[in-house]
């Protein structure tokens, strides 16, 4: 449950507060952007989608209960959902450059390690990277996932599985061999 402050900025917020509102979303916003740079490889697209989800978030700020155990989930779904607009809009396919996700926990494998996860990850679908990302990126846990992703519990952890399962035989050539 959100603690009489966090309740206080929810209701303050809802009146039109927008200081309280910036207070609650400040914790979300590098998260937000950092989904929003792994589902779109593009630093100025990821900054474009956080923009409008804040804009977003305000307008829904009416859908925010005070009981809601954190704004982060909530907030990052409406990335994901903003993220996903871009990617189906015409000019996404013409202008996309290619770009390496930030990864502070990158430093720890070797640069060919580092590739070949990152093509590996590249050819899962969108929700299994997403729930990748969300999950061991994020280090949100499976009930926020769900909560992102708009499902629930079990089958954010179903995808999550699957998801793995997928990525194993791209990352151990001997592993497809022995299947």
């Amino acid at each position: 449950m959100v603690d009489s402050l966090g309740t206080r900025l929810v209701t303050e917020a809802k009146a039109g507060d927008v200081g309280a509102f910036e207070t609650l979303l400040r914790p979300a916003i590098l998260p937000g952007f950092r989904l929003a740079y792994a589902m779109l490889h593009d630093r100025m697209e990821a900054e474009d989608a956080v923009q409008e989800a804040c804009l977003s978030a305000w307008r829904k700020l009416h859908q925010l209960t005070p009981q809601t155990d954190s704004l982060v989930p909530w907030f990052l779904a409406i990335v994901t959902n903003r993220c996903r607009t871009v990617r189906r809009g015409r000019w996404w396919s013409v202008i996309r450059l290619p770009d390496v996700i930030p990864n502070p926990r990158a430093r720890e494998a070797s640069v060919e390690e580092r590739y070949d996860l990152r093509q590996a990850i590249e050819t899962l679908p969108d929700g299994q990277r997403a729930v990748l990302f969300l999950y061991f990126y994020l280090d949100l846990p499976l009930d926020q996932v769900a909560t992102v992703l708009n499902t629930s519990p079990q089958a954010a952890k179903s995808k999550l599985h699957r998801a793995l399962r997928r990525l194993r035989p791209e990352l151990d050539p001997a592993e497809t061999i022995a299947q």
